[in-house]
């Protein structure tokens, strides 16, 4: 049963749970962490964690795209960031972390550094360096440059393509011209598709609908988003990623088999949130910003967000750069240093896990919830 409040007359809202809402109850099995599986596989794509990266220039790169798949996660470039409008960000990267000080770079100059254009032939180089390096790839692009843009990427021989905005629907009307429709463009793929993100059953159903092989779930938010400040959109991810679950399942039967993925993306900053998304339906978790004390990560410690960066509206900060932690292989594998939950990240959901006694992630989508307070 919805859990609705009366908010004035006749006027209502649907009570909606964080993450940090909820909490996992063990049962009665524990298990040995080391026979405990956080593999998780889509389409054809098989990955030793349930990770798939914000496609942010702050933390994503080739080069740390390459070390995301070597630790068993797949890394997502932006085919609309500063790797695929310039040959060589590093001097970019070197005026924003410069410009940081205490606050982060401002957002007029993350704007400046954004208008160079994008360059469909970096998008292809950008593939077939990862290609060449054994990776698995995957690009993102905006909804409303899918069909300018993703052409580079598919013809590059990419082998996930990444559709994702603040907030997707199957359905975009609009006056001014033709608008993209998801379910005729990736009919037409040979390569699996993950769209998103959605917020909702009802969307999320609608863009399983598309043939989509995984659905984002969340806005993106983060500690510097300012989408709920400018937008008034805020979404409770523990009880969005519920409802894609359950659209997951109801999609499921409907088509007698179809499995469609859930990737939560939202506020999710350390083990336990991963962990608490996973048991709420997800199958795995975008994550951006917490990424950032990695060693590798182009940036240097800074985040920004690409919605940051928007022309006309942009909605979220940029941070002053943080110390590394560790390498990349820390921060998602460990050995953790720090008792925060923000190294070893998925070898601390492989415990959480075992603690509560379940083998794999589908098994773990069973585990019993409780809110807190």
């Amino acid at each position: 049963m919805r859990e609705t409040a009366e908010i004035g007359l006749n006027r209502f809202a649907r009570r909606g749970y964080d993450l940090d809402e909820v909490s996992i109850v063990p049962s009665r099995r524990t298990r040995d962490v080391d026979d405990v599986s956080t593999a998780w596989q889509i389409d054809a794509f098989r990955f030793d964690i349930p990770l798939i990266t914000s496609p942010s220039d702050a933390v994503v790169s080739p080069e740390t795209a390459l070390a995301v798949d070597k630790a068993g996660g797949l890394g997502v470039l932006n085919a609309e960031g500063l790797w695929t409008r310039y040959e060589d960000p590093t001097p970019v990267y070197r005026k924003l972390r410069d410009a940081a000080g205490s606050e982060g770079p401002p957002t007029a100059l993350l704007q400046e550094v954004y208008c160079e254009p994008v360059k469909t032939e970096l998008i292809s180089a950008r593939i077939k360096e990862l290609r060449d390096a054994g990776a698995t790839t995957a690009v993102r692009v905006s909804p409303q440059h899918t069909e300018q843009l993703a052409p580079a990427a598919l013809s590059a021989g990419v082998d996930l393509l990444v559709i994702q905005g603040t907030v997707v629907s199957a359905e975009h009307v609009t006056t001014q011209g033709d608008a993209l429709n998801l379910k005729e463009f990736i009919a037409d793929l040979d390569v699996p598709v993950i769209v998103g993100g959605a917020a909702d059953y009802r969307t999320a159903l609608h863009l399983m609908r598309t043939g989509a092989a995984g659905v984002i779930v969340g806005v993106g938010a983060d500690s510097f988003s300012t989408t709920d400040l400018i937008m008034g959109i805020r979404v409770p991810l523990a009880s969005a990623i519920a409802d894609a679950a359950a659209a997951r399942r109801d999609y499921l039967d409907e088509t007698g088999g179809r499995y469609v993925h859930v990737i939560a993306n939202g506020r999710i900053e350390t083990s336990g949130s991963i962990a608490r998304a996973l048991a709420c339906g997800a199958d795995a978790v975008q994550l951006g910003e917490p990424l950032r004390i990695a060693r590798e990560v182009p940036a240097g410690g800074v985040w920004w967000d690409s919605v940051a960066a928007h022309p006309r509206l942009p909605r979220g900060g940029a941070s002053a750069p943080l110390p590394p932690a560790g390498s990349l292989q820390q921060v998602l594998l460990g050995p953790a240093e720090q008792a925060d939950g923000r190294t070893n990240l998925f070898g601390a959901l492989r415990r959480t896990m075992a603690k509560t006694g379940y083998r794999d992630l589908k098994e773990f989508q069973r585990v019993d919830l409780v809110i807190g307070g």
